[in-house]
């Protein structure tokens, strides 16, 4: 049974289908040829337009359209899922990350502040804080192909055309211009200097 907690404060359109045992908050809009699976927890704050949610999944103040969501997937608070996203079974996607046109592979964690734009990424992958798949160049836009089991450190820029991988290991503050083989452990930083004394000219 469809449990909606306060059905005067939601807009649910009459294309929308929704499984068994789903719960539905307080403030949300959920529109189109929408189908919500069974015990899928829609939290408050959300606007869902033409997805496709699969079961045993937590959506919280996030903006999803036109994509697909498979099982056990958690989403937000404060997530936006584009167009053409396909989002695989038991990922999180956390709060303030942006996914566009790109597969997202099964187990993986986008947990907060990341930008993933025209990318197939494997299963079991890991996105830090802070990083950005840089998909467009100002003409035109490229896209990433991640492997399985890839790690990628906060602060990271991943320019594409690019391929990282399987069990690639990318260090925080990293920028990837080429290739990433298999298994390969990448860092480019600039290296840090300390000039001594020097910092009092600033203030």
């Amino acid at each position: 049974m469809t449990k909606i907690i306060n059905k005067k404060s939601c807009y649910i359109d009459k294309k929308v289908k929704i499984g068994k045992n789903v719960t539905i908050y307080p403030n949300n809009i959920i529109e189109g040829n929408t189908y919500i699976d069974d015990n899928t927890i829609i939290m408050e704050g959300n606007n869902i337009i033409d997805c496709n949610i699969g079961k045993n999944c937590k959506i919280h103040k996030s903006v999803l359209e036109k994509s697909q969501i498979h099982d056990n997937v958690s989403i937000g608070p404060f997530a936006r899922i584009r167009p053409n996203s396909i989002i695989m079974s038991n990922c999180k996607i956390g709060n303030f990350v942006e996914i566009k046109n790109s597969v997202i592979g099964s187990n993986s964690k986008i947990s907060h502040l990341a930008y993933v734009g025209d990318c197939e990424m494997g299963k079991d992958c890991n996105i830090g804080c802070g990083v950005i798949f840089v998909n467009y160049n100002g003409k035109t836009k490229s896209k990433t192909i991640l492997g399985n089991h890839v790690f990628v450190g906060s602060n990271c820029n991943i320019i594409a055309p690019v391929l990282i991988e399987d069990d690639s290991y990318i260090c925080a503050g990293t920028t990837i211009t080429e290739k990433v083989n298999n298994g390969d452990f990448v860092i480019g930083r600039v290296r840090q200097e300390n000039k001594t004394k020097k910092a009092k000219k600033y203030w």
